[in-house]
């Protein structure tokens, strides 16, 4: 079986069991969905979702989340992990879209990366969940489970992440990187056994 048509015949299983995968962080805007996945950095998206809530009742906005100093951001999100670095980063990256981008999330990886606390992985999913634009952003479940199934081989996320960019059709890329995240949560964890898998138990037996 070549890696396409192992690609495929994932596809299909992801599509069967999650067809219409939903954004699993809660935002409203594109600016909200920034905040919420700079967040999600090393913590789960549930509980950046009991976070957020109280968060956006403040400042929803870039104007209204400078009007918060970076201690009182931080006692907010603390339960998040990484808070004073993630307050500084909120504030900073809030600031420069008053001052570059009139209060608009930039429409571009370049000018997303730029921004403090944003890497390619949440330029990707901004890009991909506000946008639209094909992108295909790897996280741990995503590059376990790429791994695991013969994917890719890759030693690194950027690798994973070109990898499977080759192996799925383009207008998919978004819907995808999606399904293997409610999948690998559901069916194929990183830890203990995953001989109940549907894809694993399929692949094993070729």
């Amino acid at each position: 079986m070549t890696k396409k048509e192992r690609a495929r015949l994932i596809q299909k299983i992801l599509q069967d069991h999650f067809p219409h995968p939903d954004i699993p962080l809660s935002h409203i805007d594109p600016y909200t969905l920034l905040i919420a996945v700079v967040l999600s950095a090393r913590n789960t998206d549930a509980k950046v979702n009991q976070i957020t809530p109280h968060l956006f009742k403040l400042a929803s906005t870039p104007q209204k989340m400078i009007k918060l100093t970076i201690p009182e951001i931080q006692k907010i999100i603390k339960p998040c992990g990484l808070s004073p670095t993630k307050a500084k980063n909120i504030w900073h990256l809030s600031k420069i879209l008053i001052e570059k981008y009139n209060g608009k999330v930039p429409k571009s990886f370049e000018e997303l990366e730029e921004l403090p606390g944003v890497g390619h992985k949440t330029a990707s999913v901004v890009m991909a969940q506000a946008f639209h634009v094909p992108a295909f952003p790897v996280d741990t479940h995503i590059y376990r489970c790429a791994r695991r199934w013969g994917l890719s081989s890759g030693k690194t996320v950027e690798k994973v992440e070109a990898d499977l960019k080759k192996l799925f059709p383009r207008k998919d890329w978004i819907k995808i990187h999606l399904q293997i995240i409610y999948f690998a949560r559901k069916y194929c964890p990183a830890r203990g056994k995953h001989t109940h898998c549907p894809i694993c138990e399929l692949l094993n037996k070729f």
